[in-house]
């Protein structure tokens, strides 16, 4: 048997079988469809929640992520919905809905768009690059393992 044959199985004959379609079409579906119904919490206190949960950049960030592991792992034999449960929801699922997380200002009832935290940009000449390092001035100097082209 050569390597392709090996390769390709004989289930399929050679022919690669087209990728199966997500369940949701969307992370609106997915959240509205799934994630809400199935993951209940008691709202207020320890858990937050915001009805305009699309305004939220992290939210949305967090929650696509998770619906994205959610279709790749439901596809998985035995265990894989266990390992998207350990691996991806339960750690997500404290920081989305946590009192410090990005529904920490809302309720279920009112949104309270995120304040943004602001920087200033640093003058001229403050980041030192080299060896694929980004080095603040005089970093080179105080460890003698990291390299300052410029000194």
């Amino acid at each position: 048997m050569n390597a392709q044959a090996a390769s390709s199985g004989p289930a399929n004959n050679g022919q690669d079988a087209p990728p199966p379609k997500p369940v949701y079409r969307s992370v609106q579906e997915w959240v509205t469809g799934f994630f809400l119904p199935m993951f209940r919490r008691p709202l207020g206190g320890e858990y937050r929640w915001c009805r305009e949960w699309w305004q939220h950049a992290e939210a949305i960030t967090r929650l696509s992520a998770l619906w994205r592991s959610w279709e790749a792992l439901r596809l998985e034999p035995g265990t894989g919905m266990a390992v998207w449960l350990r691996d991806h929801l339960d750690h997500q699922l404290t920081v989305l809905l946590g009192r410090s997380g990005p529904f920490a200002q809302c309720s279920e009832d009112e949104h309270i768009e995120p304040r943004a935290a602001r920087a200033d940009q640093a003058p001229p000449g403050w980041w030192v690059i080299g060896d694929d390092q980004f080095l603040p001035p005089g970093a080179a100097s105080e460890d003698p393992t990291l390299h300052d082209p410029g000194g």
